[in-house]
């Protein structure tokens, strides 16, 4: 009998033994923060050199929760693989937070490269995650830019299958049901005190100031002598004043392109009476064949002759000037040095080469404002 006793205690400290080393490995784990999460949804993809999974931990979610989007790509050796942007193509879901799980030899001595991605849905429905492609290629192939036409095949694809989630509202069934309640019981407010006659007299002595402004600056104006200046020397004016804001060097090149623009259409309008500001470029070039010179005794322009149509060269010089302009302010297009002093140059040449002393424009008004400003200042 005591024999018994003594094989059952034996037998009962063995398995508490194995049940604390269970519980050690379990609490090792968990510690190591390295547990294996589980993936509901596994799919495999197979080309050449190239192995890939792409993995989601949940096929069902709420509005509110999140889930885990994993990547996994193994190449044979000699090969290199590119992962998708799935920030470029991800339209549904919302990335909270990604992580590179490095490169990993495994028994076959590929290269596998693991990437994960908590996601998050926007609205409730069924949508989709979408396809991902892998690119990848041989290390040791020659360049498709210096190998011989038909012998390089550089980049293969693998691209994988779209999958569905389905992403369910808190509310569930009773998302039907709710009905808002009507409002109950209203409580009429107390009457504020009404101050309406300070606004009544402030907005008197608004009109009054206004009033008064507009006759003593109608009575200045009436003072004033009329000036009248060049076309040529106004736009020689805003060119010096742009070259004083040194915009390039700033690096307000779009700035600078859009200002010089504005210099040179303007001129042309005083100029040629022709209104150019409020044309496009194509507009306005279809339209340079019939501008006009002037009288005869305007500057004589590149082609030698006074007056009549504006010269070949000139047409051609503005037309491209005007293009590259446009390239800068809507194309984005970064010019060089060289081409932006060429373009200075280009509208100080034009503007020298078509200049009148005959056509003249009244700045009365702007002299006056300009005075008016350094005063208040």
């Amino acid at each position: 009998m005591s024999g018994t006793r003594s094989k059952n205690l034996f037998l009962l400290q063995i398995l508490c033994c194995c049940g604390l080393l269970l519980i050690l490995t379990g609490c090792e784990k968990s510690a190591d923060g390295k547990k294996e999460t589980t993936f509901e949804i596994d799919k495999d993809y197979q080309r050449g050199p190239l192995a890939v999974h792409v993995r989601v931990d949940k096929a069902k979610v709420t509005i509110a929760d999140t889930f885990l989007l994993e990547l996994k790509a193994a190449i044979e050796p000699n090969y290199k693989v590119q992962m998708p942007k799935v920030d470029k193509v991800l339209e549904n879901f919302g990335i909270v937070d990604w992580e590179n799980l490095g490169n990993k030899l495994d028994e076959n001595n590929n290269v596998v490269s693991r990437y994960r991605y908590k996601l998050e849905p926007f609205l409730s429905g069924t949508f989709h995650i979408p396809a991902f492609t892998f690119e990848f290629y041989d290390i040791n192939s020659p360049d498709p830019a210096t190998a011989p036409k038909g012998t390089s095949d550089k980049k293969h694809e693998i691209t994988t299958e779209p999958i569905d989630i389905e992403v369910t509202s808190l509310l569930g069934e009773q998302r039907a049901e709710l009905k808002i309640a009507s409002i109950e019981g209203v409580v009429e407010m107390p009457a504020e005190p009404s101050y309406w006659w300070v606004w009544v007299l402030c907005a008197a002595g608004i009109i009054a100031a206004v009033v008064f402004w507009v006759h003593l600056r109608r009575r200045r104006v009436k003072e004033l002598i009329r000036i009248f200046k060049p076309a040529h020397e106004i736009a020689y004016e805003r060119l010096r004043a742009l070259v004083r804001q040194d915009l390039i060097k700033a690096g307000k090149i779009k700035e600078f392109y859009e200002r010089i623009s504005d210099i040179l259409r303007h001129y042309i309008e005083h100029r040629f009476n022709l209104r150019a500001p409020e044309r496009t470029t194509e507009e306005f070039l279809a339209e340079l064949p019939s501008l006009r010179l002037g009288s005869t005794s305007l500057t004589t322009s590149r082609s030698g002759q006074a007056g009549g149509v504006l010269s070949q060269p000139d047409q051609e010089q503005l037309g491209e000037f005007l293009r590259h302009c446009d390239l800068v302010k809507f194309a984005k297009y970064n010019p060089t040095a060289e081409q932006i002093q060429k373009t200075f140059d280009l509208v100080k040449d034009f503007i020298e080469t078509t200049k009148s002393d005959e056509k003249k424009i009244d700045v009365t008004e702007a002299n006056f404002e300009q005075a008016a400003e350094a005063v208040s200042v």
